[in-house]
């Protein structure tokens, strides 16, 4: 009998996830609020079968672990805890793409007592970064050699042919995840010195990365980078930086996004109409309906007339007559929706991906520096980049854990050898291939 795996979530980046999964001869489950996106999914696969599920719905949620041999989470990363209880009370596996927060962190005992393993961070970032940094680090260290540093960049951007809009960004996974990411606080090291920055500084921090066949980019950093030191067993660190790749320009548009206050969610306003330009100058800015706002953003950010950033606010809908596009929601969730609106991928456009890594190794007789760089295009009118790093990594680890290839119990991630050097393998078969460079 074929075994079973349920997967939480339809959204953007499943669908190779079940292409994959399915074709491994697995049943699977896909489970959403959305009946017709787990329907749409479902529907190529004889063994795939979808069902609707809330979130919020408990027994629902329990029914669909108790019948499962393994559960993939694709909720939002708010539920992956709820449901790793389920995984424990029922003896079910589980994985994830997301972080490992500290309440999952703290579940591993219970999780070895159920003899299960719950795999997160595999997906591209993290996940392949992971991963790709492992081999590198392992490398090193078994030809007698220390790391001192570490940098690494991942970015989810437009093809070049497909980067049609001034704000140089299409959306390849959740908007409005992308928009709260933006008011993260961060931490990393560089030349021994912790660096700590808040989430309103966090646009104000950026630098340019050339890399290799893809282009330069901005780079700001990537939440708390200094957790990592230890998880990857770096002993000798002297820089420790993980960060996000945009295009150039990006940061000191969103920096401003951040001083008027767009990625907050602390305030929801009920009844909304009138124009995006009353939204931001009565709810955001405190002013009159019909005060410039244009005069005031340049006066109160001290933005140059001519500025690259007001001729993106007049494109997005800001200064003329745009309806608010929704009638319930905060900052975020208004500009979440007129930027999807605005900056999707339309038919037939590919993403790109880029993940890159630079390391500093130091042995008893040289210095090397070491890259390792993974440019990854979507397949137009196919799947997405974003979609296909995200989840071919985490339907790789199902099908290794449902065929006993990982035996490990607990909270995991994947930095063992075990588990990196098979996925990195079977990743390259799939053309999504990561190239190291020693200089």
């Amino acid at each position: 009998m074929a075994k079973k795996v349920t997967i939480f979530g339809a959204g953007l980046v499943v669908k190779p996830m079940v292409d994959y999964i399915a074709k491994q001869g697995f049943d699977i489950v896909i489970a959403s609020r959305t009946l017709s996106k787990a329907e749409k999914l479902a529907a190529s696969h004889s063994n795939a079968t979808a069902k609707q599920f809330l979130s919020d719905d408990e027994q629902a949620m329990e029914e669909f672990v108790k019948s499962s041999d393994l559960v993939v989470s694709l909720l939002p990363a708010t539920y992956h805890v709820k449901v790793a209880k389920k995984c424990i009370e029922f003896k079910t596996d589980m994985v994830t793409t997301s972080y490992i927060s500290p309440e999952m962190r703290a579940l591993d005992q219970e999780a070895k007592d159920a003899g299960i393993i719950i795999l997160n961070e595999i997906g591209v970032d993290p996940g392949i970064d992971h991963m790709s940094a492992m081999k590198i680090f392992h490398h090193v260290e078994n030809e007698g050699g220390k790391i001192v540093s570490f940098m690494s960049y991942c970015g989810g951007l437009p093809a070049p042919e497909a980067n049609t809009n001034p704000l140089g960004y299409k959306f390849s996974w959740a908007p409005k995840g992308v928009l709260k990411a933006a008011g993260n606080g961060d931490r990393f090291m560089k030349d021994e010195k912790i660096v700590e920055i808040k989430g309103k500084d966090l646009f104000k921090n950026y630098w340019f990365v050339d890399v290799e066949s893809a282009g330069t980019f901005e780079a700001y950093p990537n939440r708390d980078s200094m957790g990592y030191i230890d998880i990857y067993g770096l002993t000798h660190l002297k820089t420790m930086y993980r960060g996000t790749f945009r295009n150039i320009s990006h940061c000191d548009t969103w920096h401003i996004m951040s001083q008027m206050g767009f990625y907050k969610e602390d305030e929801i306003f009920e009844n909304l109409e009138g124009t995006v330009k009353e939204f931001i100058l009565t709810k955001m800015l405190k002013m009159n309906k019909n005060a410039c706002l244009r005069c005031e953003l340049i006066k109160r950010f001290k933005i140059p007339e001519t500025s690259v950033i007001l001729k993106k606010f007049e494109w997005l809908g800001f200064f003329d007559e745009t309806p608010v596009p929704i009638k319930k929601g905060g900052a975020v969730d208004v500009l979440t929706a007129i930027m999807l609106d605005k900056m999707s991928y339309k038919k037939g456009e590919r993403d790109l991906l880029v993940l890159y890594h630079q390391f500093i190794a130091e042995y008893p007789d040289k210095t090397q520096k070491i890259t390792s760089t993974m440019i990854d295009y979507g397949i137009p009118n196919g799947d997405t980049s974003m979609a296909r790093t995200v989840s071919l990594p985490a339907a790789i680890g199902v099908r290794m854990i449902l065929e006993g290839k990982i035996n490990l119990t607990g909270v995991h991630m994947p930095i063992l050898p075990d588990i990196y050097n098979p996925v990195l393998e079977e990743l390259e078969k799939l053309n999504i291939k990561v190239v190291e460079r020693f200089y």
